[in-house]
C-alpha cells in the first residue's frame, strides 16, 4: 500500500539558526531530513502535493492574522526534548488554534497532547536523562544570546 506523505506548517527562524543549528544537526531527527530551524504550526497537515484550494483557505486566513513579534527568550522541556519558549506565546497560539479550527481533519499531533505549547525544537533523544548533558551545554553556548 503506498503511503503518501504528510506536509507540515511551520515558521522558519533563520535568526536562530546560529545558535541551535549545531545542537539540531546532532540531536533532531528533522535537521537531518533538511528542517530549519522552525516552530510548528500544524503537524500533520496534509499529504503531499497541498491542493490550491488549502493553500488558499491559509491565505485568506493567515491575511486575518497581524504580524507580530515575539523573542525565543527561554529554555525548556518535555521528557525528551529541549527547545526554546515563545514570547508572548499568544499571538502563535490564537494563530495555531485558528489554523487547526479551519483544517479539522488533521488536529495538532494527531491529538496526542491537550495542551500543544509553541517552541522551537533544539534536541529530541530516545534518553532522557541525555537531555540534561545537552542542556548544560546549550545553556552555556547561549549564555547573553537569547
Amino acid at each position: 500500500m503506498h503511503h503518501s506523505r504528510m506536509t507540515v506548517l511551520v515558521i522558519l527562524v533563520p535568526e536562530a539558526e546560529i545558535l541551535v543549528k549545531p545542537f539540531r544537526d546532532d540531536y533532531d531527527p528533522s535537521a537531518a531530513e533538511g528542517m530549519p530551524a522552525h516552530i510548528t504550526v500544524l503537524y500533520p497537515f496534509e499529504s503531499q502535493p497541498v491542493g490550491s484550494d488549502s493553500i488558499s483557505r491559509l491565505q485568506h486566513l493567515f491575511a486575518d492574522h497581524l504580524p507580530f513579534f515575539y523573542s525565543l527568550d527561554k529554555i525548556s522541556r518535555f521528557p525528551r526534548t529541549l527547545y526554546l519558549t515563545l514570547s508572548p506565546e499568544d499571538p502563535l497560539r490564537e494563530l495555531v488554534d485558528a489554523v487547526s479550527k479551519e483544517f479539522p481533519q488533521t488536529p495538532p499531533y494527531g491529538g496526542l497532547f491537550p495542551d500543544v505549547i509553541p517552541h522551537l525544537t533544539v534536541a529530541e533523544v530516545t534518553d532522557p536523562e541525555q537531555i540534561d548533558e545537552i542542556a548544560d551545554e546549550f545553556n552555556l553556548a547561549c549564555e547573553g544570546q537569547l
